[in-house]
């Protein structure tokens, strides 16, 4: 084996990782809806949660991804702890597909249709296919079936240069020589855990190791401990993601290693205890890629039946392992997310949706405490304001970080929609804390308004009670239907708005009101007409979404400008209703 073999070895690792890295990634954003559906039915189950790490690391291809996935969720107070126990013994689990696929690479037969199931067979094929898809398909989700395909054919190909690279050892006394030293055991393990460590992904190793059994040196005794050094080894991802996190994220990367050191334990304490009464003799047989393969599933699902029943024992010595204080619960999204945009995208709606609803609720109380100010509740106002601040910094940068990746067309959208909304939901809370100023004046100063201003001020805040609930009930729940009842309440308040100012006008020359509660009441109107105004603004941009454009006023201008039958019908409705 010369200079150019190794070169050639390295080669094909890095074309294997590319190759996995690519089809990974497509993976994911093809699998995005379904990922949120999974996780959205995430329980405390562990049942549950097992089968969850089991798919969706067979989804995207990478247990690493689903541990560093699993850190975020924690560190960012979005994920229980011991919900995570689970969805590890899952993944560890999922990620055996992986070394079956690449098994395949060790099958020979004359046969053609066995043949066709070689990967230098079918390999040029799927790459050809799917960069065609990749040139030529105008919709990102048959693109990224594309990517998928050139990246399992690059995967292949960076597997068959590692197998032609170390093809020359078959014949070599000194790597023979070397490899009497993996008879130790514990010298397996150690390799497998820093091999795999270094170059940070399980599936490689394996690979690696399948590669070289196509030599004809590595025998079953050699392969069992270097598969469970592997499995120990892939923790050194987790391990580095937990790096700079809550001490319950550190939590979730101690549950992965305990896992696969206490396995790796049971099954070396087990096997080779047996071995010295029985005497395995397959020990010394060679084994093959599928015989790898084989052994990596057997060690994960044993190890998973042993422990599973032990999770909240798993969790315990965690939490004693990494032993602190109870934290204040994290309330933003951690930016490991980001190497999984789809949950990404999912939570940080679910974190706008809160938003929204912090917004609707300070803009309530501060209409209903308008005639009875109280320091508490002006406090109360102020605390929910500067909250819906904080998620506004937060989510914008976070939102605008999460744009950067590749995404599919629903997530852009997802994030654009976003990004139009949560400015708006944050001047509601602004214009809650103006209301309040002027409920304060109209204290400070006794202002008393007439009857009549009275009452036609409580017939504009119920329009605009009703307009904020339809338009965050239709945020939260994506209700085309609902958000196109809210352009029409606007219109009815606008013009609610104008009237009672007009009204004030008539009042104020006939000497029924004062200019200073004119001041006061033209203050709260307007707030009232821009939160609306902010309504509208929100709805639209959940029309838009559908229609994949964020044309606002070119949206507005043309609904206010046809004969919309439905329009005017909701109009009429609306204005029959608010009347005064």
């Amino acid at each position: 084996m010369d200079i150019f073999s190794f070169i050639t070895l390295f080669g094909g690792l890095a074309l294997f990782l590319f190759g996995m890295n690519q089809m990974s990634a497509s993976l994911e954003k093809l699998a995005g809806g379904k990922m949120e559906a999974i996780l959205n039915r995430m329980t405390s189950n562990r049942f549950k949660g097992l089968l969850l790490g089991c798919g969706i690391t067979i989804a995207i291809q990478s247990s690493s991804a689903v541990t560093v996935m699993l850190v975020g969720l924690v560190n960012s107070g979005i994920m229980d702890l011991s919900n995570t126990v689970g969805v590890i013994m899952g993944s560890n689990i999922g990620t055996t597909v992986t070394a079956w696929i690449m098994s395949m690479i060790g099958i020979s037969s004359d046969n053609f249709f066995i043949k066709m199931l070689k990967p230098e067979s079918f390999s040029p094929i799927m790459a050809l296919v799917g960069v065609i898809m990749m040139m030529t398909c105008k919709t990102s989700k048959k693109r990224d079936i594309g990517n998928i395909m050139v990246g399992f054919a690059i995967l292949m190909y960076g597997m068959q240069f590692m197998s032609n690279s170390v093809s020359p050892l078959a014949d070599s006394p000194k790597f023979e020589s070397i490899l009497t030293a993996f008879n130790n055991p514990l010298l397996g393990v150690l390799t497998g855990l820093v091999v795999t460590a270094v170059i940070q992904s399980s599936a490689a190793s394996i690979g690696m190791l399948q590669a070289l059994s196509m030599t004809g040196g590595i025998t079953c005794g050699m392969a069992i401990p270097i598969v469970m050094g592997q499995n120990i080894g892939t923790c050194a991802t987790a391990l580095i993601s937990s790096i700079g996190v809550n001490k319950n994220a550190k939590r979730v990367a101690v549950i992965h290693i305990l896992f696969n050191v206490i396995g790796t334990a049971v099954f070396m304490a087990v096997f080779y205890g047996l071995h010295a009464f029985i005497d395995f003799k397959f020990i010394n047989d060679t084994i093959s890629p599928v015989g790898i393969a084989l052994f990596h599933t057997i060690f994960n699902v044993c190890t998973t039946a042993l422990l599973l029943p032990f999770t909240q024992v798993l969790v315990r010595i965690a939490v004693k392992t990494i032993h602190t204080e109870p934290e204040r619960e994290v309330a933003f999204l951690d930016e490991r997310l980001l190497k999984t945009p789809t949950i990404a995208i999912r939570e940080c709606n679910n974190q706008a949706v809160e938003m929204a609803h912090i917004a609707k609720n300070s803009m309530l109380k501060s209409m209903d405490i308008l005639f009875s100010y109280s320091e508490e509740d002006s406090e109360a106002v102020h605390q929910m304001e500067g909250d819906v601040d904080i998620f506004e910094d937060h989510l914008g940068s976070y939102l605008v970080k999460l744009s950067a990746n590749e995404l599919s067309d629903h997530d852009t959208r997802q994030i654009s929609k976003m990004l139009h909304t949560i400015g708006n939901f944050e001047r509601i809370s602004d214009h809650a804390v103006n209301v309040l100023s002027a409920s304060k004046e109209i204290q400070e100063k006794s202002v008393v308004l007439s009857d009549t201003a009275h009452s036609e001020l409580n017939v504009v805040a119920a329009a605009l009670k009703e307009i904020l609930d339809i338009t965050i009930r239709a945020y939260d729940t994506d209700d085309i239907e609902m958000a196109s009842r809210v352009e029409p309440l606007e219109q009815v308040i606008d013009g609610l708005t104008e009237a009672v100012k007009l009204n004030h006008i008539n009042r104020l020359q006939k000497g029924e009101c004062t200019i200073q509660n004119g001041f006061v009441l033209s203050d709260i109107l307007t707030n009232y007409e821009r939160v609306s105004d902010h309504c509208s603004n929100i709805a639209v941009a959940i029309i838009e979404l559908a229609h994949d454009s964020f044309e606002t006023h070119e949206y507005l201008n043309q609904l206010k400008s046809a004969d919309d039958p439905e329009f005017k019908r909701l109009f009429e409705e609306y204005k029959n209703k608010y009347s005064i």
